[in-house]
């Protein structure tokens, strides 16, 4: 499936009915007076988070959506029909924003959330509701007033509790394949993973957490660089971050180069996502160029603060110990709440 982020969306409430005028007119009822009844509410345009979402596709065409119109008013005194609301599904993490004035309208992060984002017409009164003492027969009604009509901008930031980041090929499909039973694009090559893909992993007892593997970050990102800045709004929902790096190869970066780096590149971005609570991970340890280099990577970060955790995401070596830690760091923060 396509994953889609960002939609444009023009939404029209429906317009009120009509109300009637009209007289009662029966045998033996002579002068029987107005009974025009009111025109029916026009639907709202809803917005309700659904879990079973992940992307905005379905909303990228048709662009236009509209709830139906109040049903005039009749006679002896009937109401007409409201119109029916429309109730638009979109992923959890959704932020509504007015396209025009760009005002947050809801950030939509709860299973089941609704928000209005567009109130039908009043239905006019029938003539009925115009009948005075010294006015016994009205002849005018009301018509039913316009349902609201405005432009949406809608933004997904993938509500996740762990963020997989580090520069292309340094294993974090494998990872996440490793670790839930997400079954994300795998190749040896960069940008092999070109949208965010969520795994679900289960630990102690039944617990569980929520993995994106975050595509494209390299060195510029913030600026546009690679598929940085498309992606880079997706860490902000998350709690913490796994920095997973790679020192394989001969053009490999100095480990704690490349994770100077792209912290340079979240800062950039937004500067709270450098201030997240961060665990960082070396992979590829199956490989001998990279145990040679283990004990001297693992020195390096302890001098900056940091615990090294090394894994082999293709062999699972030191991938329960992570997922310990993850899990300890997630427990210490349970009740942060998600960014906007």
């Amino acid at each position: 499936m396509k994953f889609v982020d960002e939609v444009r969306i023009r939404v029209k409430a429906g317009d009120g009915g009509n109300g009637c005028v009209s007289f009662r007119r029966e045998r033996y009822v002579p002068k029987g007076g107005p009974d025009g009844g009111d025109g029916g509410k026009g639907g709202d345009v809803i917005l309700q988070a659904d879990s079973q979402l992940s992307t905005l596709l379905d909303l990228s065409y048709p662009q236009q959506f509209r709830a139906r119109k109040g049903a005039h008013g009749k006679g002896k005194n009937q109401t007409g029909k409201n119109g029916e609301d429309l109730v638009i599904r979109v992923p959890i993490g959704t932020l509504v924003h007015d396209d025009e004035t760009g005002e947050l309208l809801q950030d939509l992060l709860f299973e089941g959330q609704q928000v209005v984002v567009a109130k039908g017409g009043r239905g006019g009164r029938g003539n009925a509701r115009f009948a005075t003492p010294t006015q016994r027969a009205p002849r005018h009604a009301e018509k039913g007033e316009t349902g609201e009509e405005r432009w949406l901008r809608l933004d997904l930031k993938l509500l996740a509790d762990v963020g997989l980041i580090g520069f292309p090929n340094t294993g974090k499909s494998t990872l996440l394949s490793r670790i839930s039973s997400a079954r994300p694009k795998i190749g040896d090559y960069p940008f092999t993973t070109l949208v965010p893909n969520l795994g679900v992993v289960y630990w102690d007892e039944g617990r569980s957490f929520i993995v994106a593997d975050i595509p494209g970050l390299i060195e510029g990102a913030s600026k546009g660089a690679g598929l940085g800045l498309t992606f880079l709004r997706h860490i902000e929902r998350t709690r913490l971050l796994i920095h997973l790096l790679d020192i394989s190869g001969e053009t490999s970066l100095n480990p704690l180069e490349a994770f100077h780096s792209l912290n340079q590149e979240l800062e950039a971005y937004h500067p709270s996502l450098k201030e997240k609570l961060q665990i960082v991970a070396l992979n590829k340890t199956d490989l001998p160029e990279v145990r040679e280099r283990v004990d001297q990577a693992k020195k390096a970060f302890e001098e900056v603060g940091y615990r090294l955790y090394t894994i082999s995401a293709k062999t699972g070596e030191g991938v329960d110990e992570l997922i310990l830690a993850i899990s300890m760091a997630l427990s210490s923060i349970a009740d942060q709440p998600y960014e906007q």
